[in-house]
């Protein structure tokens, strides 16, 4: 081997290394796959200097496509669910398990017991055709990427677990509380809009969702003429009321799956200029999530109504949210908000019937 050659196989692998490396912290920090698979394959196109790259997930029961994301030239990238494999080099990959090489075609299995994807390359920049250690490069890259999908799909199959039994618990709160007082299917949605809207990551939506379901579970023991009266509350019944975030962690402070949850659900009637309860926080001492709860509780009640309110129109209930930012609620959130109600059709969004 020529000490030019040599050089260049040598720049190689060490930009691999890097690449190792950069995948494994990658697949450390992300809580979403598709998220995932588009960031594995630009790095991958990076890595081998490839002009399109794409990286299919399959499902190992059946062998059809569940995602696939493509890169081409390094910048357009196309994500897609459940398509069907129409390439031959994919039909190959799925019938043999094994990697495949053949001039500017270069393609590997990812193999988790069974198989459960491919990474397909196809044309390097340079105009040369992949060899052996483009291959090997890419079955190393390729291994990473199997641990990290497995433990991303595991992820979300727990996650589906624990969300279908938190959904099962606000069932049974919703039978003890009048349903003039519970909240409306969609709620969750727009809490994790407005969250989504704010850059939250996976891991921060998660939190807000099991919040947003089960923030008013302290409500299960509260005397239903007390929930249902559309008369002004003493303040024996208001300090009742007031108590149910504090009686909802208590029910729910042991079910570890939830834990990141639990300060949104305590604080969620906290106001951003201290008024609130239970703890009398103000502005940054409260959550992120609890501030995006608040506002999106604050405007359900207006717009769907309650047994001590009448109900609101929307542009009537967004008024009222934009008079109330800097005092009761968070500014950026308000802000966040507002952009989330430009962007969707409020009324369907939230299946109104007026």
């Amino acid at each position: 081997m020529s000490i030019k050659n040599y050089l260049i196989l040598t720049k190689k692998y060490k930009a691999a290394l890097s690449t190792i490396h950069t995948v494994y912290r990658l697949i450390n920090s992300t809580y979403d796959l598709k998220n995932l698979i588009l960031r594995l394959a630009r790095l991958t196109c990076q890595t081998l200097s490839a002009r399109n790259c794409a990286i299919v997930i399959l499902d190992p029961a059946n062998k059809k496509v569940i995602l696939k994301c493509a890169t081409r030239h390094n910048a357009k990238c196309v994500v897609s669910k459940n398509s069907k494999v129409f390439n031959s080099l994919e039909r190959r990959v799925i019938r043999k398990s094994q990697a495949y090489r053949s001039g500017f075609k270069l393609a590997v299995p990812l193999i988790a017991d069974d198989l459960i994807g491919m990474i397909i390359l196809d044309n390097r920049k340079d105009n040369k055709p992949f060899d052996s250690y483009d291959q090997e490069i890419l079955m190393t890259l390729g291994e990473q990427a199997v641990i990290g999908i497995r433990n991303l799909q595991l992820y979300e199959e727990q996650q589906k677990i624990i969300l279908g039994s938190i959904k099962s618990l606000v069932t049974l709160f919703d039978t003890r509380v009048p349903c003039a007082y519970t909240h409306s299917p969609y709620f969750s949605r727009l809490v994790c809009a407005i969250g989504r809207e704010m850059h939250l990551d996976e891991k921060g939506i998660q939190s807000l969702k099991f919040a947003s379901l089960l923030h008013d579970a302290g409500k299960v023991d509260i005397p239903i003429e007390i929930l249902t009266k559309s008369s002004q509350l003493t303040e024996k019944e208001l300090s009742i009321i007031r108590g149910h975030p504090v009686r909802g962690v208590k029910i729910l402070r042991h079910l570890e799956a939830i834990r990141p949850a639990i300060p949104i659900i305590l604080h969620h009637h906290e106001k951003f200029n201290g008024t609130g309860y239970p703890s009398r926080l103000k502005k940054g001492q409260i959550p992120l999530g609890a501030r995006i709860m608040a506002v999106a509780d604050a405007f359900e009640a207006m717009v769907y109504g309650r047994p001590y309110r009448e109900r609101m129109d929307i542009p009537s209930a967004v008024k009222e949210i934009k008079k109330k930012s800097g005092t009761q609620f968070d500014p950026k959130v308000v802000e966040a908000f507002l952009k989330v109600v430009k962007k969707i059709d409020t009324k369907k969004y939230l299946k109104l019937n007026k």
